[in-house]
C-alpha cells in the first residue's frame, strides 16, 4: 500500500530550488560508478602486488601511469559521494529528520577521510613519491624507502574506518528511504547493501567472498540512487510515497 505524502513535505520535495541539487547528484552517482568499474578494469590488467615494499615500488616504477590512474579512479569518486549523500538528507530529511541526519553524517564521515587521506584499499598516492626517491636513490639507501612503503602496504591492508563507516551510512540513509521520494525498493536494497558491507568489512579477510558480492551491490544501489534522483522533480514529489 501506499501512503499519501504530507503537504510540507510536498512542498519541500516539489521545491525548484532542489532541482538542481538533485540533478548534479544524480549524474555524480552515476560518474562514481563509471570512474569505480574503470578503476576495476585497470586493476584487472594491470593489478600492484598486495604485499611486499620493494616489489610494490618496482611495480610502480614500471606502471607509474597505470597506478595512478588507479589511484585517482578510486579515490576522486568520493566527492561524489559526497554530493550523493548531500541530495539524500535533502530529499530525506521531511521524511525522517533523525536517520537522514545520521545516515548523511555517517557517510559524508566516511567519504570525507576517503578524501583526506589519500590511501584506497590497493594503494596509495604516497607510494608513487616513495616509488621515484627509491629509483633515484643508490642500492644502500633503497631498503629504508623500501621499508616506509612496505608499512604502507600493511596500512591498506587493515581494516579501515572509512571502510566500516561506508556500508553503515549506506543502511542509515536506506532506512527512511523505504517510505521518501525515492522509489522504495531502492531503500530496501541500501539496508540490505549496508548490512552486507559491514559484515565485509569485519570478515574482510575472512570470507573474502562477502566483499565480492558487496562492491557491485553498492554500485548497484548508487546507480538506482542516481537515476532516482534524476527523476525527482516536481512532478515525481507529488506522487504517492511508496
Amino acid at each position: 500500500m501506499t501512503a499519501p505524502a504530507q503537504p510540507s513535505a510536498r512542498a519541500w520535495w516539489a521545491s525548484l530550488s532542489w532541482i538542481p541539487l538533485y540533478r548534479v547528484a544524480g549524474v555524480a552517482a552515476l560518474l562514481l560508478v563509471l570512474f569505480d568499474l574503470a578503476a576495476l578494469a585497470l586493476y584487472t590488467v594491470d593489478a600492484p602486488p598486495v604485499s611486499g615494499g620493494e616489489a610494490t615500488l618496482r611495480f610502480i616504477a614500471g606502471h607509474k601511469a597505470s597506478y595512478i590512474a588507479q589511484q585517482l579512479l578510486w579515490l576522486v569518486p568520493s566527492l561524489f559521494g559526497l554530493v550523493v549523500f548531500a541530495a539524500l538528507l535533502v530529499a530525506l530529511l521531511p521524511t525522517n529528520p533523525s536517520l537522514a541526519l545520521l545516515g548523511f553524517a555517517v557517510g559524508a564521515a566516511s567519504w570525507t577521510a576517503l578524501l583526506a587521506v589519500p590511501t584506497s584499499s590497493v594503494g596509495s598516492l604516497s607510494l608513487v613519491t616513495l616509488s621515484d626517491a627509491w629509483s633515484a636513490a643508490d642500492d644502500a639507501a633503497r631498503p629504508a624507502f623500501a621499508a616506509a612503503a612496505e608499512a604502507l602496504v600493511a596500512e591498506n591492508n587493515t581494516v579501515a574506518l572509512a571502510g566500516t563507516l561506508t556500508p553503515l551510512g549506506v543502511l542509515l540513509i536506506s532506512l527512511p528511504m523505504v517510505r521518501g521520494p525515492l522509489p522504495g525498493w531502492i531503500g530496501w536494497l541500501g539496508i540490505a547493501t549496508g548490512a552486507l558491507g559491514l559484515a565485509s568489512e569485519v570478515l574482510r579477510f575472512a570470507v573474502t567472498a562477502l566483499y565480492a558480492v558487496y562492491g557491485p551491490l553498492l554500485w548497484v544501489w548508487i546507480a538506482a540512487v542516481g537515476i532516482a534522483l534524476l527523476g525527482l522533480t516536481g512532478h515525481r514529489a507529488g506522487k504517492p510515497v511508496e
